[in-house]
């Protein structure tokens, strides 16, 4: 199923907010993608999730969200049956809440980053109401989200990542020293603590000595029990791939990140818009082969579909590739480098729009083909 086999316009379901520390970077990609939807071939449906997990439609949805001000907004009812294509609001009366039908989705196009969003959750929900959706599934979400397990995949098809060390919130609590010690095995100084499952550079620390890995693996699970350490890797160069497509992906030409702070921080992507971006980067021929390449095996192996974006490290000595991670909803704002390596590539943010819908139905009558019960 396509947008060509559609006489009338589609209907399409905007996600954005969640229960993230990402809730604002979602509010940023929203707003770019809902410029780039044509209004000649969509009818646009906004849907916000605030912090607490409420699901409100409106006039102008995407604003009150910015303001701040959700008043006159209109509570959605999220889609768990399947063949049921409405969205169903509750308005507010004298008598009490009256149900009413919102309108029938043809496809949702969730642009969630974080948890409750871009770790399988949401596919789940979607999934259950069997409806098409723009990105992974639930397996390549949950995946690519969760930095320890995703390691651990990469390990397992000879794909060369950062040496690294899963850590429990708990066992910090309990011996915050005994923890040190034990990452300090793997390495020198620096490290880099992560929460597991959270994007934008949310929670991330640059760890110099065992004061600073101290203050870093604190910070770090404020937003997670589980906490990824790598290890620092020299002198490195950023390079960001962005993948798009199903069982056959493509890739784009690389690009550089040139931080304008120590690393590329939440402050650098998102609000002060300092770090510089080189499209295409000037690696090597070879080597940029060896990341897209890379990359797209590293897609096929979480089972990745839609879209997705490969950060990469490259040594400036000797040019040793190491994958950071794969983003599968990648930041989507006016200065993210997915839309931009596209466009690089070719291919325009409004084209980009098209294609990852058409990618969502041909995802949808994959799932459509398959059975689920035993023949009699």
């Amino acid at each position: 199923m396509t947008t060509s086999s559609h006489p009338r316009k589609l209907r399409v379901a905007v996600l954005f907010g969640g229960r993230s520390g990402e809730h604002d970077v979602s509010l940023m990609s929203a707003r770019s993608v809902l410029n780039a939807l044509d209004p000649e071939r969509y009818e646009v449906i906004q849907i916000g999730i605030t912090l607490d997990g409420n699901w409100l439609t409106g006039v102008n949805t995407l604003d009150a969200f910015e303001n701040g001000n959700m008043e006159g907004l209109d509570r959605v009812i999220p889609p768990t049956e399947p063949s049921r294509q409405s969205l169903y609001i509750v308005r507010s009366t004298k008598i009490g809440d009256k149900l009413e039908t919102l309108a029938g989705v043809d496809v949702f196009f969730p642009v969630l980053h974080g948890p409750f969003g871009e770790d399988g959750t949401m596919q789940g929900l979607l999934e259950l109401a069997d409806v098409a959706y723009v990105g992974a599934g639930v397996a390549g979400s949950a995946v690519g989200m969760d930095k320890a397990i995703f390691k651990d995949v990469m390990r397992a098809n000879g794909i060369p990542i950062v040496e690294s060390m899963l850590v429990l919130r708990s066992d910090i609590e309990k011996d915050m020293n005994a923890v040190i010690t034990k990452i300090e095995k793997i390495g020198a100084y620096p490290f880099f603590a992560k929460p597991a499952n959270l994007g934008s550079s949310v929670g991330i620390s640059k760890c110099n000595s065992r004061s600073d890995l101290g203050e870093g693996l604190m910070e770090a699970a404020r937003y997670d029990r589980r906490i990824v350490v790598e290890r620092g890797v020299g002198q490195v160069r950023e390079i960001e791939v962005s993948v798009l497509g199903n069982e056959t992906p493509q890739t784009s030409v690389c690009g550089e990140v040139i931080p304008s702070r120590e690393f590329y921080s939440y402050e650098s992507k998102y609000e002060d818009g300092t770090s510089g971006l080189i499209i295409p980067s000037d690696l090597p021929a070879d080597v940029s082969d060896k990341i897209r390449e890379y990359a797209a095996r590293a897609y096929k192996a979480i089972d990745c579909a839609g879209m997705a974006r490969a950060d990469f490290f490259v040594e400036r000595d000797t040019n040793k590739i190491f994958l950071n991670e794969l983003n599968t909803l990648p930041g989507f704002t006016s200065i993210s480098m997915y839309p931009k390596l596209w466009q690089a590539s070719g291919l325009s943010y409004p084209k980009l729009v098209d294609r990852l819908i058409e990618l969502a139905f041909e995802r949808k009558a994959q799932r459509d083909h398959t059975e689920h019960r035993r023949a009699a």
